[in-house]
């Protein structure tokens, strides 16, 4: 073996003597757990949000009734039925469908939590208007309240909808309409009663 060959094995095998004991350093502080670290998945965002409107999950009986007014002039009713699901945590997404002296009705509603809003979103769809009605929400207290104002016949129509869970399976609703200014009137009030 020449000097050169030596030297390379001599070096090598230094290295290798000095490299052992840290590598085996490097083991112990990898199979070291971190105590601070927790190990539970982090919370979706919105999910604490999303689990205050589980009170909704379920098939619902409603009783709708109508006060006498320009949109109802005889008052009246109907007895809808509603099935709220959950997609994922992220949303609930209810259908509903009625029949009675105000009409038929058929309709899909999807509530979600807006993060970088901080407030609920809700997107409605039925069969007697165009489009989608979107409103705004938050909890104040126990009551859930979404707001949303949209154009009508050149004015501003703006409603408030107001829901509170009364009891282990059953829920009582409020929806009041304003136009323009004017004061807010009572539009439908509902009692539901899970199946």
């Amino acid at each position: 073996m020449n000097s050169i060959s030596r030297i390379r094995i001599l070096t090598i095998s230094i290295v290798l003597v000095l490299c052992v004991p840290l590598w085996a350093k490097r083991q112990e502080k990898t199979a070291e757990k971190p105590a601070a670290v927790s190990m539970a998945p982090a919370a979706k965002p919105g999910a604490a949000e999303m689990d205050r409107l589980k009170f909704y999950l379920g098939e619902w009986e409603y009783t709708e009734t109508y006060p006498k007014s320009g949109f109802s002039p005889n008052g009246g009713g109907r007895t809808p039925v509603c099935t709220p699901a959950s997609s994922g945590g992220n949303s609930l997404i209810n259908t509903f469908h009625s029949q009675g002296p105000v009409g038929d009705f058929e309709g899909l509603l999807v509530m979600t939590w807006d993060a970088r809003e901080k407030a609920y979103k809700a997107c409605a769809f039925a069969n007697d208007f165009p489009g989608a009605l979107v409103e705004t929400g938050q909890f104040e207290g126990d009551v859930l309240v979404y707001r949303s104002e949209f154009p009508v016949e050149g004015a501003t129509l703006k409603l408030r909808n107001v829901t509170r869970p009364t009891a282990p399976g059953k829920i009582e609703r409020e929806e009041y309409m304003a136009m323009k200014d004017a004061p807010e009137s009572l539009l439908v009030r509902v009692a539901a009663k899970k199946r």
